[in-house]
């Protein structure tokens, strides 16, 4: 008999201590999933799971969750957008498309004005000494150029000839114009100020409509989705070495999205932040990546702010730049900033995203900038991006820091959970170079 109500007192108790656990968690059930919930606001995908969790911090904080949210006065963000919001460069994809398919609308002598434009006659960098180690300049390169571009102009149906893209290849005139060519633009950018360089490549759509070249860099991307991530290299044919001798020129292949960055995007809009690009590629190829439903950025047309070029009456492209903008890297990312969203605001961007030293300026010159997301490239430490990413690295772990570091794998397209990055050919994360 004492057994037994031992055993039914036993029972009670375990009834009861069931009960009190129960209804605890049915209290904590509710919340627990709104917790839940609240993580999710960005998708995990492959970010670093500290980056993760302050993106995520940062959303709920500003985003239209948060009590102190003002639709009147939405938060708005600034994104680069080549290396920061896709792996490698639009703008250089659309030059080696526009190359490969002569997709040129100027005469021979309208482009050696084009390629002239606003180059010194001073030899190259070093590092693009010809193959016979002699240097080389706009002067020597041009007249090999548009020697080959006449004889393709001439004979290219694309142009004003009779021939087909692949008889045309069969000449050598094609190799040898599409490597100097190439070769031009990276030699420019080498040697010259990015105020030269920058606006240069955008020369190229001279004679082009604003909605062409968005259709171009939309066939780029599509072409570029199939290519296989790699490094190539081009060398110019020995049999035309002309005045500028043999050159060759390597560049790289694969542009992806970063879907991780995408879906920031979109976390972003949809808890009511206002999101812009700015880049310092051509308006026109920005916005036909950037703005394309298919594609998956889905930023409207009247917020990306990028390089421009003054029209003809027609409407079509002239190569000179609109002096009614800023050139949209270094600095004139910052008065771009100023002088298109501080003016309507009234406050500058909570968020800024890059990956170089064009990004660095706008990264610090704002007061009202909580967050700063670097795409880890490995910049050097002497710049000031290199310092920030510095910066981001020691502060990694701790409450609230300014700046996040985000690594990437250049075999993959693709980020990688680490603020580490991975060099294509290699499978070692490093954090600095």
């Amino acid at each position: 008999m004492r057994k037994k109500k031992i055993a039914q007192l036993i029972t009670a108790a375990t009834l009861s201590l069931f009960t009190i656990q129960l209804t605890h968690a049915e209290t904590i059930k509710a919340p627990t999933i709104k917790i839940q919930e609240q993580i999710n606001v960005l998708e995990k995908g492959n970010w670093d799971q500290f980056n993760h969790a302050q993106l995520n911090q940062f959303i709920l904080e500003n985003g239209n969750k948060s009590a102190k949210y003002n639709a009147q006065k939405p938060p708005y963000v600034v994104f680069d957008f080549d290396n920061t919001s896709i792996f490698l460069d639009i703008e250089e994809a659309t030059l080696i498309y526009q190359l490969e398919n002569l997709l040129f609308k100027v005469s021979p002598k309208e482009l050696n004005k084009v390629i002239r434009t606003n180059i010194e006659d001073t030899n190259f960098s070093s590092d693009f000494n010809n193959q016979d180690g002699q240097p080389v300049n706009i002067n020597t390169i041009s007249p090999d150029i548009i020697e080959s571009y006449t004889w393709l102009y001439k004979n290219y149906v694309g142009l004003k000839g009779k021939k087909s893209l692949d008889e045309v290849k069969q000449n050598p005139h094609y190799e040898n114009f599409i490597t100097k060519m190439r070769y031009l633009y990276a030699a420019i950018g080498d040697t010259f100020d990015h105020s030269v360089s920058y606006p240069w490549v955008t020369y190229l759509f001279a004679g082009y409509a604003p909605n062409e070249v968005s259709q171009l860099a939309k066939a780029t991307y599509a072409w570029q989705q199939q290519q296989k991530i790699a490094p190539v290299t081009w060398t110019s044919p020995q049999a035309l070495a002309g005045k500028a001798g043999v050159v060759s020129v390597t560049w790289d292949n694969g542009l992806r999205p970063y879907k991780d960055v995408q879906n920031l995007y979109q976390a972003l809009m949809q808890n009511g932040f206002d999101v812009y690009v700015c880049s310092a590629s051509f308006i026109d190829v920005i916005k036909g990546i950037a703005t394309d439903p298919n594609i998956g950025f889905n930023v409207p047309t009247d917020r990306v702010y990028a390089m421009q070029l003054q029209h003809d009456k027609n409407n079509k492209i002239i190569a000179k730049f609109n002096e009614d903008y800023f050139q949209t890297q270094g600095k004139g990312k910052s008065q771009t900033i100023e002088k298109f969203l501080v003016s309507k605001y009234g406050y500058g961007p909570s968020f800024i995203a890059g990956d170089s030293e064009g990004d660095q300026n706008m990264m610090q010159d704002f007061a009202d900038t909580q967050k700063v997301l670097i795409v880890n490239r490995w910049r050097k430490l002497t710049t000031d991006i290199g310092q920030f990413s510095k910066v981001a690295s020691e502060s990694y772990g701790t409450q609230n820091p300014k700046y996040l570091l985000q690594g990437r794998d250049a075999n993959t397209g693709l980020f990688v959970p680490s603020t580490k990055s991975i060099a294509f050919g290699s499978t070692e994360a490093k954090a600095f170079k």
